[in-house]
């Protein structure tokens, strides 16, 4: 598997439905959801999703980069300087982490 730079975007949104229907009418997106806080969409450039927020979205996107090895990725960013501020964690068939960069711009791998 190759390490490639962006491997999803995740959206921030207070109402998943209306969301939807924003996207599919807008841009023809399809959806699958993955329980009620939680929806992938495809037809788009790359596969990303829409993660349910009640609290106000602050920084609406969060980018996801692909690394195989996460154990050695999120070293390499504590060595960097960066910031571990979700460590890995499980969820519908995948793992990642959430961190800071340099520039306290939040990411996931």
């Amino acid at each position: 598997m190759k390490n490639i730079p962006i491997n999803c975007i995740e959206f921030k949104a207070h109402d998943l439905e209306a969301i939807k229907t924003f996207y599919n009418q807008c841009f023809g997106w399809k959806f699958t959801d993955y329980g009620p806080t939680y929806i992938a969409f495809h037809e788009s450039s790359m596969q990303s999703g829409f993660e349910k927020m009640d609290k106000p979205i602050v920084n609406g996107v969060l980018v996801i980069l692909y690394h195989e090895n996460l154990g050695i990725i999120q070293d390499k960013i504590i060595e960097a300087g960066g910031k571990i501020i979700k460590p890995i964690f499980e969820f519908p068939g995948e793992k990642r982490f959430h961190f800071m960069d340099s520039s306290e711009n939040k990411l996931a791998i």
